[in-house]
């Protein structure tokens, strides 16, 4: 286990301090708008959400995520000094809204991690799409944090959080969180961000068949009718720690076969372009959806891939952008920032990054997985969810 555990670590470090080179600087503008204005990529899949981490630290142990047996004591975390500051993922994401980014999300790691995280949610807040509104500017939270932030949160200009809950039994969601915490101070965290305002609230449910895959029906009776938005994700082979199997996988249409049963559903359509979640409104007595009753989503990257219309980019923690949720390598764009590039300079290349994006890891994992080769792929806990 240690000869694993040691390997695996090596490979991280390696993924994120190898870089992608980057496009030539260029004082023309470069990509191709749509008739709408919008950037787009080789398969014409638009740029409209970022979302960013802004750390690589967190304070749970989750096996589908950060198993405590490769991010343990001797983890080399990146040290201070080599995270974006504040003001340049600030001056990042503007040069991101210029191109047609409409909506940031901040992530992690644990973002509630981040000291004084409420002075960057001040400054994204203040910004306007090129459509002259606010962001949609949320936040996804493990919850640990979020009772006594939800206020300051809300008053810094955040929108809405999003946050993980992988079970309502205690004993579940401490095995699975593997650092002991309860359940009850991640619900009172969701009871203060929804007095705060922060909503809708989104709550994840990552499903492990045969671990916490017996939660799915407490978890939809307990927040039907709450106002919160629950959604299941198919467990990923999002990095290389997490010994993911496919067996592990609960495919999603067995989780909304699992629900009908006990409450009948009807499907909803997308709520905005590119939405990763398939919506499903709880019925009335008559059949037809019940606003008040709410919805549930369900999140199938394995089963059902979505990269036809994915529009989402990804800001490391050390300003590395990626493409892809699954991707080995990303861009470096703090040599950029921390170099003598112009704001022009930087909007240009992301420009020529987004355009030449051709991306579509989930579509092809079937291919990839029976050629035998091992396909490299950054950790979540970098890049965020």
């Amino acid at each position: 286990m240690a000869e694993r555990s040691i390997y695996r670590t090596f490979a991280l470090a390696d993924q994120r301090t190898s870089a992608l080179e980057l496009p030539p600087h260029s004082t023309t503008p470069v990509g191709t708008p749509t008739p709408g204005g919008q950037l787009v990529d080789t398969r014409g899949r638009n740029l409209r959400d970022l979302r960013i981490s802004v750390t690589d630290r967190c304070n749970f142990r989750c096996s589908y995520c950060m198993p405590k047996e490769v991010f343990n004591q001797d983890y080399p975390y990146l040290p201070h000094a080599a995270l974006l500051s504040f003001e340049e993922i600030t001056r990042l994401a503007q040069q991101f809204v210029q191109l047609g980014v409409q909506k940031i999300r901040l992530t992690g790691g644990e973002p509630l991690l981040r000291k004084n995280l409420e002075a960057l949610i001040a400054q994204l807040a203040a910004m306007r799409t090129l459509q002259g509104e606010p962001l949609d500017l949320t936040l996804t939270t493990n919850g640990s944090l979020l009772a006594r932030k939800a206020k300051a949160l809300k008053a810094a200009g955040l929108g809405r959080v999003t946050v993980s809950l992988d079970g309502l039994s205690d004993a579940v969601f401490r095995r699975m969180n593997d650092v002991d915490f309860p359940v009850a101070d991640v619900l009172a965290g969701l009871d203060a961000a929804h007095a705060a305002g922060l909503g809708p609230i989104k709550v994840n449910m990552v499903v492990k068949r045969g671990t916490n895959d017996h939660e799915i029906l407490p978890m939809a009776r307990h927040f039907r009718g709450s106002g919160m938005v629950l959604r299941f994700i198919e467990y990923m082979d999002v990095g290389t720690s997490n010994g993911w199997r496919l067996d592990d996988v609960m495919p999603s249409r067995d989780v909304i076969a699992l629900i009908q049963r006990d409450m009948p559903l009807v499907p909803l359509e997308p709520s905005a372009p590119g939405e990763t979640a398939q919506r499903w409104g709880y019925a009335d007595a008559n059949g037809a959806y019940d606003p008040a009753a709410g919805e549930v989503g369900v999140i199938s990257s394995v089963t059902q891939a979505f990269c036809g219309d994915c529009n989402r980019a990804r800001l490391s923690t050390e300003g590395q952008l990626y493409l892809c949720l699954f991707a080995a390598r990303g861009y470096d764009l703090k040599a950029l920032l921390r170099g003598s590039a112009s704001d022009a300079d930087i909007g240009n290349a992301l420009a020529a990054i987004w355009s030449g994006r051709s991306d579509r890891y989930s579509e092809l994992r079937a291919t990839l997985a029976s050629s035998g080769t091992p396909t490299p792929r950054v950790e979540m806990s970098y890049i965020g969810g």
